[in-house]
């Protein structure tokens, strides 16, 4: 029976770990997985998940299952960090998924039970991955115009005239911060500008946001879906901890849904739990009770926040000084929107061509739209890698 099977494409990303890991050249270089990386490229744990994790080790007295919303003080942990005050809490339920992966998954079936014949809008470009697990039976996946290669920039004006001619069944998923794979964010007044269209057109705002913190900070991150929580009656928001919690592994997310009162909200979270319940029945609970513990302590709360904020002005500073060599090697200015740009992602600009060029030749791996993860480099490796994509492009 397996014979009738054909394969299926490989994911880019772990093709590309495959073949760097086969590559034996000692000064090779992985800009393309997308974890956070410290000066050594190391991904470590943060301190303030590994002191939750030994308080976690002595106070845990059971292993049996959490229930199907998972942890609730973890969503309200979550959904403090997430919305802040910016809508009212009974309007807000939410259920712990694995991972944002799994909040995705969730919500994209529960926008099929809402609005069964729904078109569902993704930026163009977006993350890969979307596709998987935003598609289901009833829906259909289109495209917004966002990124402006030309200028390496959010084109607005195309994005915002496109919104304006969608219907109410529609669903629109905008990246809450930090834009994978471009790196090229919204402004505040552009985020007023979608909210306003939103409210004016009535689509559904479907909000993945991954990279809480690791922009312009916790709070600054946040404006988009916040202002969007303040001014639409429906809104769904998928949430990732693999980034900002650096627990990767533990797959920890949230998936909420805001209703337009109290009824509504949870009529949309008891779904949300029987979806969960078909797709992976339990959620884990052991990095999702670290985060619970971090937010209920002031001390680890504190410590996580100066982790994160350090982790933040690393990745900026990291853009910085790329641009600097860029423009120090150059003589030009074609390489500025990588200082203009927040997150562990930026595009190169690069042909496929160039890409797999810059692989053989110089041992520099990326993923063939040309995604850097930012925070995969080292300061002392950034004139080589400027001086090799310089050669190739």
């Amino acid at each position: 029976m397996f014979e009738k099977l054909s394969s299926p494409k490989p994911d880019a990303i772990l093709a590309l770990l495959a073949t760097y890991n086969a590559d034996t050249r000692p000064d090779k270089m992985n800009l393309g997985v997308g974890v956070y990386m410290n000066e050594k490229g190391e991904t470590i744990i943060l301190d303030s998940v590994k002191k939750a994790e030994a308080r976690l080790l002595e106070a845990e007295t059971t292993k049996t299952y959490v229930g199907l919303s998972g942890d609730k003080g973890y969503n309200q942990a979550m959904q403090e960090i997430v919305f802040g005050d910016s809508v009212a809490n009974e309007r807000v339920n939410g259920v712990q998924a694995t991972g944002g992966s799994g909040a995705l998954r969730v919500l994209s079936k529960l926008t099929a039970r809402m609005r069964p014949d729904a078109k569902v809008y993704v930026s163009d470009p977006t993350w890969p991955n979307h596709y998987a697990l935003l598609q289901t039976e009833h829906t259909e996946i289109e495209h917004y115009p966002y990124f402006d290669a030309a200028t390496c920039s959010v084109d607005f004006a195309a994005m915002a005239a496109k919104l304006r001619t969608l219907t109410a069944n529609d669903v629109v998923v905008l990246h809450g911060c930090c834009h994978n794979p471009t790196g090229a964010n919204l402004s505040n007044e552009q985020w007023d500008e979608v909210a306003e269209i939103a409210v004016e057109v009535g689509f559904l705002p479907f909000i993945d946001i991954a990279y809480q913190g690791f922009g312009d900070g916790l709070e600054a991150d946040a404006y988009g879906v916040r202002k969007l929580a303040s001014s639409v009656d429906e809104m769904l928001v998928a949430v990732s901890c693999s980034k900002n919690f650096g627990i990767y592994r533990d797959r920890v997310g949230c998936a909420f849904a805001i209703g337009k009162d109290q009824a509504s909200a949870e009529l949309a979270n008891a779904n949300m739990q029987n979806i969960s319940r078909g797709i992976y029945s339990m959620p884990p609970d052991h990095g999702a009770s670290v985060v619970r513990i971090i937010w209920d302590n002031p001390e680890l709360r504190q410590l996580w926040q100066d982790e994160l904020v350090a982790m933040c002005t690393r990745m900026t500073s990291l853009r910085n000084k790329l641009a600097d060599e860029f423009k120090r090697q150059s003589g030009g200015d074609k390489f500025e929107f990588i200082r203009i740009h927040r997150g562990m992602f930026s595009l190169m600009g690069l042909s496929v061509e160039q890409v797999i060029e810059l692989r053989d030749a110089h041992g520099i791996y990326m993923i063939e739209d040309s995604r850097v993860n930012i925070a995969g480099l080292q300061e002392e490796n950034i004139p080589r890698v400027v001086k090799s994509i310089l050669a190739v492009s």
